[in-house]
Formats: structure tokens, sequence, C-alpha cells
């Protein structure tokens, strides 16, 4: 596996299908399986499409940027900073699975607001 080819793929696919490109992104990363663990999103290619095809036309002004990426055998995660309409902030982090050929074939993720206010003066980041 190469660790640091795959955290670019993972990075370009995610960005690529946020700001509304998700049947290339899928074509060009995605491999012949594509299992989804997000319960808003169905398995597969058009399960991928359809969402961020939605997103796109619902939140054409949304913003993504990625904070780190890390790669360990055959999976990598993304730690992300995710800006909506209203200045409504979200913090990601995503767990891709790639084959052996260097697909994407697995996701997970989980998605936290960015509150108003912290206890400890730390940033989500």
């Amino acid at each position: 596996m190469d660790l640091k080819q795959n955290k670019l793929n993972a990075i370009k696919f995610y960005q690529m299908a946020y700001q509304g490109e998700p049947a290339k992104a899928f074509d060009l990363y995605g491999g012949n399986e594509y299992i989804q663990h997000n319960p808003d999103v169905a398995n597969g290619k058009q399960g991928l499409v359809d969402y961020f095809t939605r997103m796109k036309e619902d939140y054409p002004e949304k913003e993504i940027s990625f904070v780190r990426a890390i790669a360990e055998g055959n999976m990598v995660a993304l730690h992300t900073h995710q800006v909506w309409p209203d200045n409504d902030e979200y913090i990601t982090m995503d767990f891709f699975r790639f084959d052996e050929k260097g697909k994407i074939v697995e996701h997970w993720d989980s998605i936290q607001q960015i509150p108003g206010h912290s206890h400890n003066g730390n940033t989500m980041y």
C-alpha cells in the first residue's frame, strides 16, 4: 500500500464529491464496491452520487478544508473543517478503506457541530 498516495486520493475523492462532482470522484477513486456506514447515504456509487448531488443543490456555498490526514495499512482518516450556511461550522472525521488496487471501497464518518464556547479553551483541531 502506498500510504502517501492513499491520503492524497482520499482528500481528492472527498473534496471532489463535496464540491459537486461525486460521479467523477467515484470514477477516479472508487472501487468495485462501496460500503457506506453513514445512515443518510446508500451503499454504492449511486448512493454517494445522490447524496452529494443533493448537498450541492441544497447548500451550494458550503466549504471544506482538510486539517489532517492519517494513513495506516489500508485505511485513511481525514479530519476536516466544514462551513455551512449561516456560518454553521462542523468538524468531521472520515475513515476510508482502500482495496488492494488503491481504490476506496468503504467509508465511516462522525460529524460534530463546533460549539460557541469551550470549557477548556482548546479548538476542535
